[in-house]
């Protein structure tokens, strides 16, 4: 009786294991598994040999009744296969697919890249910085004094010194770090790496404590541009800064320099353009001619040679080019935003 439950036992792994088929491949191992010449119905036949003489007849026929029933399933099975019909979901291969979404680039990254390859084709080249920035080459050498009010700690984001118990009193005076305020810092960095003549374009993300509201956030970013050689001059500023307004915002934009003061430059210029939509001049950044003590902090003769620098918010240029209302979009990640650009 034990050749009978172990039939039985075959039977109902065939049957489970068939359910379970679900393509040709699957179906060849069942057929090898259950029907081939070292399947389990073939040693299920060698037992035949070893019943007892009273018991052939049953046992033959519940082999034979098993050998039936599992060929004609896999027959059947075998027909479903090759016509299509298999249990489970089914794909229509007539219905239309879903158009999978494309990404697009930050509109800030976008515009970055655009004013970056303008300048490229106006002699350029692209420099880069670290955003953590030690006071010397944030301050000092771009000519702001100890008792300049750019320096205090309300408008700036100074770090804690690094190790247990430090705090801001271990610092010795003017040697602390903090995220840049502007990427002027990176002129300090190419000027004491290359020696004239320079001609770099810097773009980057800066830091300053400011409230947020629809024209301000602490991180923005800025495009820095730095030439310097011999005899350059004002004249060459204003032209290079002219030949952008217009291959930017286009040929009919018009822009104007205002008198300004910064402690890096000498003269100094604010650097506004008129847009028609505002009905009024709008304020790009600030520029002049590179002052002779920032050329000496990075031991080049002024004597020699001249330059001029810009720094221009990147986030209100594109603004103006895309008419954006409110900078505080740029950082809130909503798609319907974003995927206008």
């Amino acid at each position: 009786m034990d050749v009978l439950k172990q039939i039985d036992d075959v039977a109902k792994q065939a049957r489970e294991a068939l359910d379970k088929v679900g393509d040709s491949q699957e179906l060849e191992q069942f057929r090898i598994q259950y029907l081939g010449t070292k399947g389990a119905l073939k040693d299920l036949m060698s037992l035949l040999g070893k019943v007892a003489k009273e018991l052939k007849p049953q046992v033959g026929q519940q082999l034979n009744t098993l050998k039936n029933e599992i060929s004609g399933a896999f027959e059947q099975k075998k027909t479903s296969l090759a016509s299509g019909q298999v249990a489970g979901p089914q794909i229509d291969l007539t219905e239309p697919g879903k158009r999978p979404a494309i990404g697009n680039e930050h509109i800030l990254v976008k515009v970055t890249n655009e004013l970056t390859e303008l300048f490229g084709r106006m002699g350029f080249s692209t420099a880069a910085g670290p955003e953590v920035e030690d006071e010397f080459h944030n301050f000092v050498a771009l000519n702001i004094p100890l008792s300049h009010p750019a320096r205090d700690p309300l408008d700036n984001f100074y770090l804690a010194p690094a190790g247990e118990g430090a705090s801001f009193e271990d610092v010795p005076e003017g040697k602390a770090t903090l995220l840049r305020t502007q990427t002027s810092t990176v002129q300090i960095r190419v000027m004491q790496k290359q020696q004239p003549p320079i001609r770099v374009v810097i773009p980057g993300r800066v830091y300053r404590p400011d409230t947020h509201d629809a024209t301000h956030l602490s991180m923005f970013n800025q495009l820095e541009a730095l030439v310097v050689d011999k005899g350059v001059t004002m004249v060459d500023l204003k032209s290079t800064v002219m030949q952008f307004v217009h291959a930017y915002f286009g040929p009919t934009a018009r822009a104007r320099f205002r008198p300004s003061f910064f402690p890096f430059t000498e003269p100094s210029a604010e650097v506004d353009v008129w847009f028609e939509d505002k009905g009024r001049w709008i304020e790009l950044g600030g520029c002049g001619m590179v002052h002779p003590n920032v050329f000496k902090a990075c031991n080049i003769d002024p004597e020699v040679y001249t330059g001029w620098a810009f720094g221009f918010g990147i986030e209100r240029i594109a603004m103006r080019k895309y008419g954006i209302d409110d900078i505080r979009l740029f950082v809130e990640n909503d798609v319907r935003f974003l995927s206008q650009f």
